[in-house]
């Protein structure tokens, strides 16, 4: 009977208004595409955080003993039933139309539906199994206020169970489910990063890294690493569009399990790059993978074909796990890592005449554009600068991407802004960006690749509070007009987006080698680079598709 009386308490006609609304909201467009089961999922996930929110201000009304309903009880009710039933057809009605507005805006064909049915069920069920999962947590918090009560005072009391709650919620879901599926993963992809394909040969010359003369066994270099070293673009390939001298190019590639240490495998790194020629290159490009260890074929195939494979790339990986598992479960990692490689390189480099070094660059792509962002030690290096920077999808909390996007000139959108003169940053998306009233380059010079519909890039807390500055007109031509902000459930949207945003090539964080090309020749800028010869070159690689 308490407990009914419980669930009786918790029944709020302004609450399932404000619920259903969010469930509503939910389901309008955002940055990715998602299927029925994602919006299903979404959706019941915001109607039940609006819905405690409500009974949270309902609270907090009744505290300040302010008038209710009274004898409109009933008739408020019926009410709220009929406007929220208005709400949630209205809601089922237009999200076919809503999804479709997603999809044309990053170049997918329109859906005849959108599940709506499939989506009021699911969604309706999951919502319903959370909403009893805070009534046993309000139970709980009641039961350990009431035992408190007879020890302290009550508002103490009060207060000590709901951080009691609190923390128990958190034990148990870190303990029960968190640190399970952390190990279960890092298991997972452990055993993917030992597996040996037998479509990857071990390199046969003993200039190859991974080759029998390497300081680095080719069993340790991990999945992506073996792969990285040997689907480098031949000498062969490269020639078909390089005019002129073409050499193979040189890439070190040190795995996780290569050395117990970031300092070890970062001069292991060191140690295989000078033994295998790579400063002997005209460039040099340290690069910081995102958590996989996954090489972007389309950043780095690129740049060999268009320095005719006169370039030499070095990167050692810091994790299994993917970007965002990684972040959560050891972000000091990709960090330590990306810094005692640099560290290293950077030490090496300046000791060389300066006159018979290679130019030296960074990049960076997703987490990787992270790590390398929050390592640079730009103010050490202003006695002899490294060359520039390329940072592809940088997140949010990007050290120099916040800079770059919070202090924008006037009047530059959010999602591609200037900054300064431009002679220090640039930045690009698919549809461009470098062409603009800018200073002649600086000795260093650091390119931004982030597209308009990233949500990996345009995720910020505060969005639950305030519409994101990207928002504001004129919008990214692959972000969709229709797109409007919700307290709380644009911020659930984009988080969600952020899982999804590897699921069409050109548009999310999926980046693709046109994009590169543009990116490397604005940092770079090859000898005899011309318009014309990056139509040809992103010719070739759009013929070989984007990666997988």
């Amino acid at each position: 009977m308490y407990f009914l009386r419980r669930i009786k308490d918790a029944l709020s006609p302004a609450a399932l208004i404000v619920a259903v609304s969010c469930f509503g909201a939910a389901l309008t467009p955002s940055l990715m595409p998602r299927d029925p089961f994602v919006q299903a999922t979404l959706a019941a996930v915001a109607a039940v955080l609006g819905y405690e929110a409500a009974l949270l201000a309902r609270t907090l009304w009744r505290y300040l003993e302010l008038p209710e309903a009274g004898r409109l009880k009933r008739a408020w009710l019926v009410a709220a039933i009929a406007v929220s039933a208005g709400i949630m057809l209205y809601s089922l009605s237009k999200a076919a139309s809503w999804q479709n507005a997603t999809r044309e805006a990053v170049g997918l064909a329109p859906l005849d539906s959108a599940a709506p049915f499939f989506i009021f069920g699911v969604g309706g069920g999951l919502a319903l199994g959370l909403w009893f999962c805070f009534r046993i947590a309000g139970m709980v918090r009641r039961l350990i206020s009431v035992f408190l009560e007879r020890l302290l005072p009550r508002r103490i009391g009060i207060v000590l169970s709901v951080a009691l709650v609190g923390w128990l919620f958190w034990a148990l879901v870190d303990g029960a489910f968190v640190r399970t599926a952390f190990k279960a993963a890092d298991a997972s992809f452990l055993a993917a990063d030992m597996l040996i394909e037998p479509d990857v040969d071990k390199p046969e010359d003993p200039m190859k890294t991974g080759s029998a003369a390497s300081l680095v066994r080719w069993e340790e270099m991990g999945r992506r690493g073996r792969e990285y070293v040997a689907t480098a673009p031949t000498r062969e390939e490269i020639s078909e569009f390089f005019e002129g001298a073409v050499q193979d190019p040189v890439r070190v590639y040190v795995g996780r399990r290569s050395a117990d240490t970031a300092e070890e495998r970062a001069d292991l790194a060191l140690r295989e790059l000078i033994r295998v020629g790579g400063f002997d290159r005209s460039a040099l490009i340290v690069v910081v993978p995102p958590g996989t260890g996954w090489m972007d074929p389309g950043a780095h195939d690129t740049i060999d074909f268009m320095l005719g494979g006169d370039v030499a790339t070095v990167s050692v990986q810091y994790s299994y796990l993917t970007s965002v598992l990684s972040l959560l479960s050891h972000p000091d990692y990709g960090v330590a890592q990306a810094r005692a490689l640099f560290e290293k390189v950077y030490d090496h480099w300046t000791e060389m005449p300066k006159d018979s070094r290679p130019d030296l660059y960074v990049h960076g792509l997703s987490q990787g554009a992270f790590n390398s962002q929050a390592t640079l030690p730009l103010l050490d290096m202003l006695g002899d600068p490294i060359q520039g920077a390329m940072w592809t999808g940088s997140p949010f909390f990007s050290r120099f991407w916040s800079e770059v996007r919070d202090q924008r000139n006037p009047g530059s959108p959010a999602w591609r802004p200037t900054y300064g003169n431009g002679s220090l940053v640039r930045v690009l998306d698919q549809y461009g960006g470098l062409d603009g009233d800018f200073a002649p380059w600086a000795p260093i010079r650091a390119v931004f690749l982030n597209y308009g519909s990233d949500p990996i890039v345009n995720f910020t807390f505060d969005s639950a509070i305030r519409p994101p500055a990207w928002m504001e007109a004129p919008r990214a031509p692959d972000v969709s007009d229709k797109f409007s902000w919700f307290p709380v459930v644009t911020m659930l949207q984009l988080a969600l987006d952020s899982l999804f945003a590897l699921d069409v090539p050109r548009f999310g964080h999926y980046y693709i080698a046109p994009d590169y090309i543009d990116a490397w020749a604005a940092l770079v800028e090859p000898d005899g680079w011309s318009e014309d010869r990056a139509r040809h070159l992103k010719a070739i690689f759009e013929e070989r598709g984007p990666p997988l």
